[in-house]
């Protein structure tokens, strides 16, 4: 016999013995009880507790790496942008169009001194920003009309992991409001979730918020969400995968908890795997 730290997941397995070890979000050893266990391997077996948030009346949400897989956006919207972004030049009568033309001829100036002379100039430094994921407003307007058209005619569904329909179905019911922010346009967030796998999402979001009420990593921005929500920012919850915005809502006075979904590196005190793990009291 020998003894180990710990609480047992599940009856006897013959003829290993399965040892659950209960782990705070931080990845710290809460507390541990002995208990011995006949000679046998041992199997361990990582646990999430659940983080539980105080006096939150409104949860606003990152998409990418928090309610949506970061390889949908690299490996499905960004690739479908590249491969009809052409289209564009039959859409230059569109007013949106027009604007962010206008917008990224003034930023090429602003930010690399370049003048661009021609529609095709245009579309070359559109195509090259969004190989070098910037964020940019122009780029992200006219990244949401062609991803528009992929969702309609079928070619794109917006994924969404297993959990969160059912969490943002939870929440709503339990008189939270829920917001969106994320540097995708709106016109881009509301595509991803009225044309998800698991069906229209959009009713459950209250508030959409992009890159035109500030950078995701500028506290002001946070500030000024709140504002517009009319709550103290202590009253709102932001879920997000990415350190430095969870560094920014929280100097602006929101409460915050990191998502550790598959490739992302737990970094922050707050943590959680997926919604689930998310109790609002």
């Amino acid at each position: 016999m020998r003894n180990v730290k710990g609480s047992i997941l599940s009856n006897f397995v013959s003829p290993f013995f399965i040892l659950l070890f209960n782990i705070l979000s931080n990845n710290s050893l809460r507390r541990i009880e002995s208990l011995e266990i006949p000679n046998s391997e041992l199997i361990i077996v990582p646990y999430l507790c659940a983080m539980t948030f105080k006096n939150v009346k409104y949860i606003l949400t990152d998409i990418e790496g928090t309610t949506t897989s970061v390889k949908f956006v690299y490996d499905v919207l960004f690739p479908y942008f590249r491969e009809h972004i052409g289209e564009l030049r039959s859409m230059v009568a569109l007013d949106e169009v027009q604007r962010a033309f206008k917008q990224t001829v003034d930023l090429s100036q602003s930010l690399e001194s370049r003048k661009l002379q021609s529609v095709d100039d245009i579309i070359n430094i559109l195509y090259r920003w969004s190989q070098e994921d910037r964020k940019i407003t122009p780029l992200k307007t006219v990244q949401g009309l062609l991803w528009e058209k992929g969702y309609m005619n079928g070619e794109i569904k917006g994924h969404v992991y297993p959990e969160v329909a059912d969490a943002l179905k939870k929440w709503q019911k339990s008189g939270l409001s829920l917001g969106v922010f994320s540097s995708g346009s709106i016109a881009a967030q509301k595509l991803i979730f009225g044309y998800s796998e698991a069906g229209d999402l959009t009713p459950f979001f209250a508030h959409y918020f992009d890159t035109t009420t500030g950078g995701k990593r500028e506290t002001e921005t946070y500030t000024k969400i709140a504002d517009e929500l009319a709550l103290s920012p202590s009253e709102v919850l932001f879920l997000s995968d990415i350190t430095e915005e969870l560094e920014a809502a929280q100097t602006a006075g929101m409460q915050t908890v990191q998502l550790v979904r598959p490739g992302t590196e737990s970094n922050w005190p707050q943590t959680v795997a997926d919604f689930t793990e998310i109790e609002i009291n």
